[in-house]
């Protein structure tokens, strides 16, 4: 099964017996992942995914696999930064059990919801705080210049020292 772009995929349409499963090559397409106030944006905005669906005794146990190169702002000095990304993803849904931790909140009526499916997962594989670079120095919290174009022997700043010694500093000019 390939097309276009998926956001569903009707389970029930698959006809899979107990014990059967079925593995489905698609584009998906995926929303911008908002973390920490900055968007994070898939490349292309599609990914080659595979889903590999199997039916149990009660339902279905899903995974999903697809690697994506997410760009964004730097949380440290908001310079672009980029990173490949690999999600690996497992649910399991079944619906006819009394265990709520059994029931995948991305299926609904045999309908999964890739795309709500795929965002999640890739959210959670990414990292707390996406870098430019791994020694990212960031802004210097007084003036604003980036610390990565900086010389740090050369980037100071006159900050006046701590006005209750003011007096003191009178007396030792």
């Amino acid at each position: 099964m390939t097309a276009a772009e998926y956001h569903t995929i009707d389970l029930g349409r698959l006809n899979l017996r107990s014990g059967q499963g079925r593995r489905i090559e698609l584009a998906l397409a995926i929303q911008p992942v908002d973390q920490g106030g900055n968007r994070y944006e898939v490349d292309g905005g599609t990914v080659e995914a595979r889903i590999d669906v199997s039916r149990t005794a009660t339902g279905f146990a899903l995974r999903l696999r697809f690697g994506a190169r997410i760009t964004g702002p730097c949380v440290r000095c908001l310079e672009p930064a980029s990173i490949e990304v690999e999600v690996d993803a497992r649910e399991v849904d079944q619906p006819r059990t009394d265990d709520e931790e059994l029931r995948s909140p991305y299926v609904d009526e045999e309908i999964l919801d890739l795309g709500a499916w795929a965002h999640d997962a890739l959210l959670l594989a990414l990292p707390q705080q996406l870098l430019c670079r791994p020694d990212c120095a960031g802004l210097c919290p007084v003036c604003g210049e980036s610390l990565n174009d900086a010389d740090p022997a050369d980037h100071e700043h006159d900050t006046g020292g701590d006005p209750r010694w003011a007096k003191l500093r009178e007396l030792l000019d």
